[in-house]
């Protein structure tokens, strides 16, 4: 018998032409209009956000499942993926900050006060990532790809980014250390030094564990479909996360910050609270300048809000090009209630922790700031808990099956 017998045959795609249709006339029809009635700048992060989303799809890049099967399994594929993508990133965007310009144009991390309220608000996200089913990124995504519970857990994101503006005075008045960029305190090369040692340390960590737990290093690379891997997907999870890095570093050179998604829940919250008749602009944490600006706005400016739209069209086309775009309406009861909870966690959570594993871990950490390591830790215990409440929700924790000698 040939080696090519052996193999499993590819999946046969069929590509889902009308969601794939939509999500291409949407993001068109999106960049055209805020060519013309924002800016160029503006339209350009609109793709990229489409770019993201496609990316994040067909990597299947998961934050949460990444911890998860880690947690309750040992296995560390993408752990260490995200290690990969933390190491690229901080060669570069270290040295760009440090010099504070791109391209001539002003750029600035996301550096956040590490404190009190860090430490609650990434644990209770982490607990949230694993009922809600997804993070900050994994939960646009997977509404792009057309998941029905994950809308309920975007909904409630909202919410619970809503009643946390409303109970930020109270947090932010808890002791917490100034915010501390490691790129200042400690020079760029000691910092990169420093960051790229302790990446290499959780990488080997977790193959350590993997293969104590299995006695080898566990592969589980799915099978790529018939016709093109980049067009269809899957991709490989390295490549996922090259392609990640260098749309937030994209995202760096375009907005002059890294890449956020978190902050657009609240002021959708917050607008839509302010439609119904709330006075959400008398509160504390809508009264600064730039939220007051932002909440005067048309949400088309603000540049968070632009990508997360774009990230769900992305995931949307990339869903339709894999030929699995099929929304499922029935959903088990406890399964609602997990994305209800979770979602509320999740989005309670993300403003505490002045941020989400996009804004804190990822974009926290390649800007050197103090609190993204702080939010990791706080959030992998956050995990630990979640991960260990999924079965009282019916919610699966995928584990390998042992066989035999």
């Amino acid at each position: 018998m040939s080696e090519s017998a052996t193999l499993p045959l590819a999946r046969r795609i069929d590509i889902n032409l009308k969601p794939l249709g939509v999500s291409l006339l949407l993001i068109l029809m999106g960049a055209v209009f805020l060519m013309q009635a924002a800016s160029a700048k503006l339209a350009a992060l609109f793709v990229v956000g489409a770019l993201l989303g496609i990316s994040l799809y067909h990597a299947a890049f998961g934050f949460t499942s990444a911890w998860r099967v880690f947690i309750a399994d040992g296995r560390g594929a993408g752990l260490r993926a995200q290690m990969f993508m933390l190491a690229i990133g901080v060669l570069l965007f270290f040295p760009v900050l440090a010099n504070g310009t791109l391209f001539g144009n002003p750029v600035s991390g996301l550096v956040s006060p590490a404190g009190t309220s860090v430490v609650v608000g990434a644990f209770m996200f982490g607990i949230g990532m694993q009922l809600g089913g997804g993070c900050a990124s994994g939960t646009l995504y997977t509404v792009g790809g057309g998941s029905t519970r994950m809308v309920v857990t975007l909904l409630f994101f909202i919410a619970g980014s809503l009643i946390a503006t409303a109970h930020m005075p109270y947090w932010s008045a808890l002791p917490q250390l100034a915010p501390t960029s490691l790129v200042k305190a400690m020079g760029l090369a000691p910092a990169l030094l420093l960051n790229l040692l302790v990446f290499a340390a959780i990488a080997l960590l977790t193959i350590a564990v993997e293969k104590r737990r299995h006695g080898r290093i566990v592969t589980n690379e799915v099978q790529p479909s018939a016709g093109s891997r980049w067009l269809h997907g899957p991709w490989p999870l390295l490549a996922g996360a090259l392609a990640l890095v260098l749309l937030n570093f994209a995202t760096l050179a375009l907005a002059g910050r890294p890449w956020g998604v978190t902050s657009a829940f609240a002021l959708w919250g917050a607008k839509t609270a302010s439609f119904l008749g709330l006075d959400v602009a008398g509160w504390t944490y809508w009264s600064s300048a730039a939220n007051a600006a932002a909440l005067q706005a048309p949400v088309w400016k603000d540049v968070t809000s632009v990508m997360d739209i774009g990230i769900v069209l992305g995931a949307m086309l990339a869903a339709a090009l894999a030929g699995r775009y099929a929304p499922v309406w029935r959903l088990p009861l406890r399964s609602v209630a997990a994305a209800v909870v979770g979602g509320l966690l999740l989005g309670y959570g993300a403003r505490l922790a002045y941020g989400c594993n996009i804004g804190a871990y990822f974009s926290g950490i390649l800007s050197g700031s103090l609190h993204g390591w702080l939010w990791l830790v706080a959030a992998f215990v956050g995990n630990v808990f979640g991960t260990r409440l999924r079965p009282l929700f019916g919610l699966e924790v995928e584990r390998v099956k042992q066989t035999g000698c």
